[in-house]
């Protein structure tokens, strides 16, 4: 079962909000399973959810789809990766964006076939590039690239090219740490966020690239990563914490309080983040367990704050 808190203060360096969560309760009968089994050995990172119920998850280790039926818990690999991997995935009109981390690449899947529509080539593939999250707004999909200030922009029509956007202002790039990870909205559509893992800082961007430190008091997102807009509360998966964080932000973004934390027994390393029937759906990374071909892994469910 679930447990929250909500949270007062602001916090330092980690979200000091302690929540003791209670024992699970078994599912009455017809609900839909609170955990996904996914195939051993398979390293998730990333989910992606549209308007029914099946959600996508993408392979660290080869690059593979797998879809399940959130009704039933059952699924199969819908495409093959290209040995590399999928991590930040979403979803627009019967498509699926997949970031390909450090394949320096991305890639757009007919979800109805599995089929590569459209393959980009961002960057050379190697340690000096990770392409780790992806948003859809209202006419591009934007993809964060960990290694680098740098977002790359691919219009929904699909062009030849991706467009380059670097990244200026108030982020700078750290060295030995995740950087710009995942990427959301400005409740406002106006701009994008995206979070700095190893600081733990909240960035606005503009559509050409200027960045401005989200004010947020005394609260840092150490370990953030994927991020979800609901409204104008922004919810941020803080993997290596084992937690979501919920943060009220005004309509601009430029400014956010942090409301609650929610954490669950059953998450081990989540990632990101999915919204399904009034839950989110998140993949269980397991960063700190090593993987092997025969390492279980799952999805896990909660209600929505």
């Amino acid at each position: 079962m679930l447990s929250r808190t909500l949270a007062n203060a602001v916090c330092l360096t980690v979200l000091a909000v302690t929540v003791t969560a209670a024992p699970a309760v078994a599912a009455p009968a017809g609900a839909r399973p609170a955990t996904i089994t996914l195939p051993s050995g398979f390293q998730p990172e990333g989910i992606a959810i549209g308007d029914k119920p099946f959600a996508y998850f993408g392979s660290r280790a080869d690059g593979d789809i797998y879809r399940a039926d959130l009704r039933t818990g059952a699924g199969a690999v819908l495409t093959e990766g290209p040995g590399t991997a999928s991590l930040g995935l979403k979803i627009h009109r019967g498509r699926l964006f997949v970031a390909g981390g450090a394949g320096g690449d991305a890639r757009v899947i007919d979800l109805r076939t599995g089929a590569v529509v459209k393959s980009y080539r961002f960057r050379p593939a190697g340690p000096d590039t990770f392409i780790n999250d992806v948003v859809i707004t209202r006419g591009a999909a934007w993809f964060t690239d960990s290694r680098s200030l740098t977002l790359f922009k691919v219009p929904l029509g699909l062009p030849a090219a991706a467009v380059e956007v670097p990244l200026t202002g108030d982020i700078q790039l750290q060295a030995g740490v995740i950087n710009a990870n995942g990427v959301s909205a400005t409740p406002d559509g106006r701009g994008l966020l995206i979070v700095q893992s190893g600081t733990g800082f909240l960035f606005r961007v503009t559509p050409s690239g200027v960045t401005t430190r989200v004010d947020l008091g005394d609260t840092l997102l150490t370990n953030g990563d994927g991020l979800w807009l609901r409204g104008r509360t922004l919810y941020v998966v803080q993997n290596r914490l084992n937690q979501i964080a919920e943060i009220e932000l005004n309509r601009s973004g430029t400014a956010g309080t942090l409301t609650g934390v929610t954490t669950d027994p059953a998450f081990d390393v989540p990632t990101t983040i999915a919204e399904y029937g009034k839950r989110f759906y998140l993949p269980n990374a397991r960063f700190t367990t090593t993987p092997t071909p025969e390492t279980t892994y799952d999805a896990v469910s909660v209600p929505i704050p």
